[in-house]
């Protein structure tokens, strides 16, 4: 059984790799013949009117949005002036509709702004929980409308399936809505589990069903109003697309659905639309709805923090002003460095699909050593080096260092690449902003990677000596292939030009440098010593008061730090902060995390201090604060700047699941201590 559940923990990453590498394909086989020229001249043929109706639509939907956070800081009991909620929303929807689940969530930007308005964790977790609730509820009332009344407009299936399924899934869908707002009415609270879910009234239940539809309405009407008048494509059936491929992209685990997403509305739009106007429409789409907002609400968010800061540092030296609320100190969940983030990752996607752009090299001012190298090589060394900054990408958002470093030099040289090559100057200027953008926050990347973690063992020299081959290897390759006018490794595998010796050799030979890559700048996997004298005896060596129970200890990268935790349900609880020395307790805390992700349960810390809260913050973790016995401190006393310990974790999920044990928790220590 725990072997099955070890594979389970994995489906949604490989349901993710799967469904991008099926887009990938069906794009290449159905799309090939498909031209930059051709979708600058669809982008171009956007009417003025329809881009200034689609703006006004976006600003409708993020409007609609704000609603969730309204309605659920009501069903949490604590309600938020719409100003604060509208805020703490736009921030929160433009960072998790970019950045997905490779890096901080909305949620932690709830827990951040909801937390300095006065709201407890708890009550946070409850507006989490709503306004994820809330998305899905609209989805599944217009899937239900789409299935009975235009179910060939489905993607694939719609054609596919017999009338009958589909009905049957509209019907199954309406019955999931229908008995959500019926147990809001007859019992208010269900238990789920072991968990006790409270519901909102059956009257909130209605408002909520209704804004969620027409939110994701509204949302599909921005890239409807791009779209040119076509035969046969009412709103309906688009809709029926739009939905459709909005869920694949949700599924894929991808931020924005990225690459799934497209393709499924490419294969929706084919019968009623070109390809070129499907992409155009794309483009301005994710321009309106993801790039825009995600750069406003990084601004804002930034300058929030920096007047909250200000004011900080004013109380500090006020010794009459009121004390700032330190036992509610949240960690800032780094907004630009995630934005940051998702810019390497996007920076990398560029330099995949340069060769498709129109370049005019003009070397005149460029040392000609260096321009004829660039000419030669084309787009084969670009294309590498955005695949490079993909997996980066991913081990920045797990602040491993050498990531931090290694991305901001393949930042540079795809840059000199691109100006070498006369690409436009905002592509060059792109890589050159991201790479600014990264280099000042050295400090908040501070994960070892397994490359420059202990000794050089076989799980680190065998990746290190297949990079150096796969290096050299892609080097030989290279002369082969310059002759193809676009010649990035991904064209020169998909192309029927080249022997399929080559190509297959060609895309083995990348996919291993990937994987090397990986290996080296990831942490290292985690495991852990069962609590037993061995790590009692070890554990007290770093100066930690050994629990009398405990399922194992972790340790740090450099085995300096450990931290004791038990396995309670799905949540794996760290009992006080790790103890040993200070350079390796923060990596002890982050491999806590990796190994409750690893046995798919959640990480949570029991008597945490005030040092390491940032870390938790990093983490997406909520600080509860608690009193001198271990237990949370009442609503009165929550504010209270005295807290010295806290409880962290995933508080919208595993707050009602711990805290009926802490007591038990807090007697057992106490007669230890004693």
């Amino acid at each position: 059984m725990g072997g099955f559940k070890k594979y389970v923990r994995h489906l949604p990453a490989l349901l993710g790799v799967a469904l991008l590498v099926g887009a990938v394909y069906v794009v290449q086989k159905e799309f090939r013949s498909l031209k930059i020229a051709d979708i600058k001249l669809a982008l171009s043929a956007i009417p003025q009117r329809a881009l200034i109706i689609a703006f006004g639509w976006t600003i409708l939907s993020y409007g609609i949005l704000t609603f969730y956070d309204r309605l659920g800081t009501y069903y949490a009991g604590k309600p938020v002036s719409y100003r604060r909620v509208a805020f703490a929303s736009f921030c929160a929807y433009a960072l998790s509709h970019n950045l997905g689940f490779a890096a901080v969530s909305g949620a932690a930007v709830r827990y951040r702004l909801y937390a300095h308005w006065g709201l407890t964790p708890l009550q946070i977790g409850k507006v989490v929980a709503f306004c994820s609730l809330t998305f899905g509820l609209g989805g599944m009332v217009l899937g239900g409308i789409i299935l009975f009344f235009e179910p060939t407009a489905i993607p694939f299936f719609g054609a596919k399936l017999p009338l009958v399924a589909l009905y049957g899934v509209g019907a199954l869908l309406w019955a999931i809505v229908l008995a959500y707002i019926v147990l809001s009415r007859i019992f208010g609270v269900i238990k789920i589990r072991g968990n006790i879910i409270e519901l909102p009234g059956w009257r909130m239940a209605i408002v909520q069903v209704l804004l969620a539809t027409l939110d994701v309405a509204v949302t599909a009407a921005i890239f409807h109003a791009l779209l040119p008048q076509a035969p046969g494509l009412t709103y309906l059936r688009f809709l029926g697309v739009y939905v459709a491929s909005y869920s694949a992209g949700l599924a894929a685990n991808l931020p924005g659905g990225i690459g799934v997403f497209d393709t499924a509305m490419l294969l929706g739009m084919e019968p009623y639309l070109a390809p070129e106007q499907t992409i155009g429409a794309i483009v301005v789409f994710r321009l309106y709805y993801y790039i825009i907002p995600l750069f406003i609400a990084g601004g804002l968010f930034a300058g929030n923090e920096i007047l909250l800061r200000g004011r900080s540092l004013v109380k500090r030296g006020d010794k009459q002003a009121p004390a700032r609320p330190a036992g509610w100190r949240w960690s800032e969940p780094d907004f630009a460095i995630a934005a940051a983030t998702g810019a390497v990752a996007l920076c990398g996607a560029l330099l995949l699909i340069l060769g498709a752009l129109d370049n005019r090299p003009d070397f005149s001012w460029i040392d000609p050593d260096f321009a004829e190298v660039a000419n030669s090589a084309g787009q084969f060394i670009p294309s590498l080096i955005g695949a490079a900054l993909i997996v980066l990408a991913v081990a920045m958002s797990r602040r491993v260092t050498l990531a931090w470093g290694s991305t901001i030099v393949l930042l540079l040289v795809g840059a000199a690449f691109t100006v070498a090559q006369g690409a436009p100057s905002w592509v060059p200027a792109a890589l050159l902003v991201a790479a600014v953008l990264i280099a000042p926050f050295r400090s908040a990347f501070y994960r070892h990677a397994k490359l420059l973690t202990g000794n050089l063992d076989t799980g680190t020299a065998v990746p290190l000596f297949a990079l150096v081959a796969c290096v050299l290897a892609l080097a030989a390759f290279e002369p082969h292939v310059r002759w193809l006018s676009n010649n990035s490794f991904w064209e020169v595998i998909l192309s029927r030009d080249v022997p399929n010796s080559l190509r297959f050799t060609v895309a083995l030979t990348v996919i291993l440098a990937l994987v090397a890559i990986w290996g080296l700048v990831r942490p290292s996997r985690v495991g852990f010593l069962p609590w037993n004298a061995e790590a009692r005896l070890r554990y007290a060596s770093f100066g930690g008061i050994p629990p009398a129970e405990a399922d194992g200890v972790v340790w740090g990268e450099t085995e300096r730090a450990g931290i004791p935790f038990r396995r309670i349900g799905r949540v794996l609880l760290g009992l006080g902060d790790p103890a040993g020395m200070e350079t390796d307790r923060v990596s002890a805390v982050w491999r806590l995390r990796d190994l409750a992700l690893q046995e798919g349960l959640d990480p949570a810390v029991w008597r945490a201090e005030r040092g390491l809260l940032k870390v938790y913050g990093d983490l997406g973790l909520a600080a509860l604060p608690l009193d001198e016995h271990g237990l949370p401190r009442g609503e009165d006393e929550a504010l209270d700047a005295s807290a010295r310990h806290f409880l962290v974790c995933v508080a919208e999920r595993d707050l009602p699941v711990l805290l009926p044990l802490l007591p038990k928790l807090a007697g057992h220590t106490e007669r230890v201590t004693e």
